[in-house]
């Protein structure tokens, strides 16, 4: 059995390590992400790299805590012509972005990073680009309505398993990084490190 504790609140997270065998805690990482990816940024950071710290930082604050179990802690950030952009905390910061993503290209970074006793041991990072169809405005206010705002602030503008599957002409990368859990490299490295 594949046990991990993820450092996540993330049910969609949960959901894919469920699926794929895994047997799996919740113990939430409580961290200011804002403030982090503000300071990582004041220090010109990439997304790339922004991403892996993030992840980094939650499955170390755990496994700080809660001795000899693996911790995964996971990020995604979404990035459109090198500005990083979080998920909207409201309907008019989420409207504004989807009319940013009309009709263009944007990455989301995924990183998923294992620590055991407060040292990191292995992480992976995978950039998807996504390229939006071209939409109304219309289309666009109603396509956030029946995604709901409690949505939005736990999943993004998007949820690719749902709605947001056609929303995009082309996508280059894994659906699974979409959805913030790069789930393939992580079954490989258990498959090269299971003993």
């Amino acid at each position: 059995m594949r046990d991990v504790i993820l450092a996540s609140a993330s049910g969609i997270r949960l959901k894919i390590l469920n699926d794929f065998g895994f047997n799996v805690k919740v113990e939430t990482a409580n961290i200011d992400e804002e403030e982090i990816k503000n300071s990582l940024l004041a220090e010109k950071f990439t997304s790339f790299d922004i991403s892996r710290a993030l992840a980094e930082t939650k499955a170390k604050k755990i496994s700080n805590k809660i001795y000899n179990h693996l911790i995964l802690g996971a990020d995604q950030v979404l990035d459109f012509d090198g500005r990083l952009f979080s998920k909207p905390n409201n309907m008019d910061l989420a409207l504004d972005l989807m009319k940013k993503l009309n009709g263009k290209l944007h990455s989301l970074f995924s990183s998923i990073c294992l620590s055991k006793n407060g040292s990191t041991i292995w992480m992976h990072t995978e950039q998807v680009t996504l390229k939006m169809k071209k939409f109304s405005d219309n289309y666009i206010k109603d396509y956030l309505q029946k995604l709901g705002l409690e949505t939005i602030k736990k999943y993004g503008v998007y949820q690719i398993e749902g709605l947001g599957k056609d929303l995009f002409e082309e996508i280059k990368g894994d659906h699974y990084s979409i959805m913030g859990m790069p789930i393939k490299p992580l079954i490989r490295y258990f498959e090269l490190n299971e003993k």
